[in-house]
This record gives C-alpha cells, sequence and structure tokens, in this order.
C-alpha cells in the first residue's frame, strides 16, 4: 500500500518537475519577446522623431517656397 502511494508521489513530482521546466521554457520565450518587442518600439520611436524632423523641415521649405510665389505673383500684379 505505501508503495503505491509512493509511486503515486514521485509520479506527481515527476509531473510538477515537468511542468515547472515548461514554464521556465515559456518565460525565456516570453523575455525574449520582450526584448525584441523592447527594441522594436525604440526603433520605431526613433523612425517618429526622423519622421517629425524631416515633417518639420519639409513645412519650412514649402513657407519658403509659398513666400517666394507670393513675391513673384505680386511682381507680375506690378507690370
Amino acid at each position: 500500500m505505501s508503495f503505491e502511494v509512493f509511486e503515486k508521489l514521485e509520479a506527481k513530482v515527476h509531473q510538477a518537475i515537468d511542468t515547472i521546466t515548461l514554464l521556465q521554457m515559456e518565460i525565456e520565450e516570453l523575455k525574449e519577446q520582450n526584448n525584441q518587442l523592447k527594441n522594436d518600439a525604440q526603433q520605431a520611436a526613433g523612425n517618429h522623431e526622423s519622421l517629425a524632423r524631416e515633417n518639420q523641415q519639409l513645412k519650412e521649405e514649402q513657407h519658403l517656397w509659398q513666400d517666394r510665389l507670393r513675391v513673384l505673383l505680386g511682381k507680375m500684379e506690378e507690370v
């Protein structure tokens, strides 16, 4: 009788060890995924900043061209 109880306990211990091992592997995978997502987020933030600067530069350039065009149109009206 006690041998059967010991076998059941041993089986449960092995099952617990297997479950723990699987959970540890899953944790490692999730950590790697988390690190990859952090890197992706940092890269996206860098791209966003770069695009925001480029957008601002293009807006300033557009305003310069609009001002030049207004001056030229003003000169044409004078003629």
